[in-house]
């Protein structure tokens, strides 16, 4: 029995006897399990996001990354397949920053971009904007038509230009004699060289730019060529004024990736001119110029040759990053 004025929930301890701390309990019953460290709120936002990116990172980084460090490390080497490589810091890079041959290589493959880009730019749009138009069944054979070109091997349009090239009995002079011009030595003419080389460049990008830009086209909006026309607007201005800038990311994308692949040619003036890069370097790109350092007898030709190809890897960096510093996208827009 309890006392009275005391209360049933007391227990009676031996005196000195310390009373046991009571474990905290939440209203259902159960301990609260102790928290870890807080996650930043960004990190579980996007933590499916990282997920599904880290295979591409670590790709990245297995077959872009490290092969990049490994040659930067190997370029500070003069290497040599018969004896004991030596270490020489720098130096190569000195040596290819003062090849005039190397600067040359650089220029050859800028004037090649200017040559290809814009008219790979226009002929793309120009056969876009037609396919655009047309119905579906006729629109599917036009693209397959215009897509076929990029399924062909360089190497095999390389030989089918250079026998239409030829002076006697190659189908451009053949157009030409009637007109009584000609016959001209394209591939042996330092002014025409490169741009006899430019032509089947342009012909083999012209399907897969032109693809891209249909597909820039077909997500623009209807709404606003029928708005524009309610104000007005010509096709000049729709296509200036609506068509062109809701083209800039698409026309951006592939004046970038063209630009790159102009400059780096290789496998036409390759076999176009037999590997010389003549006639007296005027196509001698920077990849063809790299490739006969790379086949020249000296012992040092390899740590050139690596040298030569982390240089212009840096200054196709700079050239991308200045053109889209220059030129800002815009974000998509939906239809």
């Amino acid at each position: 029995m309890t006392s009275p004025g005391i209360s049933v929930d007391r227990v009676t301890r031996a005196p000195g006897v310390m009373a046991p701390v009571p474990s905290p309990i939440t209203t259902s019953g159960r301990r609260r399990r102790s928290r870890g460290p807080d996650v930043p709120a960004h990190l579980r936002d996007h933590r499916t996001a990282y997920l599904m990116i880290a295979p591409m990172v670590v790709l990245l980084g297995i077959f872009v990354i490290w092969p990049l460090l490994y040659s930067f490390y190997l370029s500070t080497f003069e290497i040599s397949f018969y004896q004991d490589s030596t270490f020489v810091g720098l130096q190569f890079y000195q040596y290819v920053l003062q090849s005039p041959r190397f600067w040359n290589s650089l220029w050859v493959g800028f004037k090649a971009a200017l040559m290809i880009v814009p008219a790979t730019l226009i002929l793309s749009f120009l056969i876009a904007s037609l396919i655009k138009t047309l119905g579906a069944r006729l629109a599917g054979a036009m693209k397959t038509t215009v897509y076929i070109p990029t399924a062909i091997s360089a190497v095999v349009a390389s030989v089918v230009f250079v026998l239409m090239y030829q002076a006697r009995g190659g189908l451009i002079n053949g157009l030409l004699k009637p007109l009584g011009i000609g016959p001209f030595a394209f591939l042996s003419d330092v002014d025409l060289a490169l741009p006899a080389i430019a032509v089947p460049a342009v012909w083999l990008a012209l399907g897969i730019a032109t693809l891209i830009m249909l597909a820039g086209l077909m997500d623009i909006p209807q709404s606003y060529y029928e708005a524009a026309e309610l104000d007005g607007a010509g096709f000049f201005q729709r296509t200036w004024y609506v068509t062109l800038p809701l083209l800039r990311n698409v026309i951006l994308f592939v004046f970038v990736t063209g630009c790159i692949a102009a400059i780096q040619l290789l496998d036409l003036p390759l076999v176009m001119t037999r590997g010389s890069g003549g006639p007296v370097d005027s196509t001698m790109t920077p990849n063809l110029y790299i490739l006969s350092q790379f086949r020249d007898p000296r012992p040092f030709a390899t740590s050139f040759s690596i040298t030569a190809a982390l240089l212009l890897f840096v200054i196709l960096g700079t050239f991308t990053a200045l053109i889209f510093r220059t030129v800002r996208s815009d974000k998509a827009v939906d239809g």
